[in-house]
């Protein structure tokens, strides 16, 4: 990802509401992550959660599958224009 790139709505808080929602830590995260094939370090997983860096597309594909959400949805609740 380009540096200096930032979401400009974060879906951060949404994310890490989920992660705790299933018990999961940073780490477990992005070691399954890893497993599916989607290369996250821990790092970068704490800044997505900050909105410090914005989350791809194939990310938001494996943490649907992670967090045993149905819909992308989820990952936007509560969020404004």
């Amino acid at each position: 990802m380009a540096s200096g790139l930032k979401q400009d709505i974060s879906i951060g808080p949404n994310l890490k509401a989920l992660r705790k929602k299933a018990k999961l830590s940073q780490r477990d995260v992005s070691a399954q992550l890893d497993i599916l094939g989607v290369p996250m370090t821990e790092d970068i997983m704490a800044k997505i959660e900050q909105g410090r860096y914005s989350v791809r597309i194939s990310v938001l594909l494996a943490l649907k599958q992670i967090y045993g959400v149905d819909s992308f949805d989820v990952f936007f609740e509560k969020l404004h224009l």
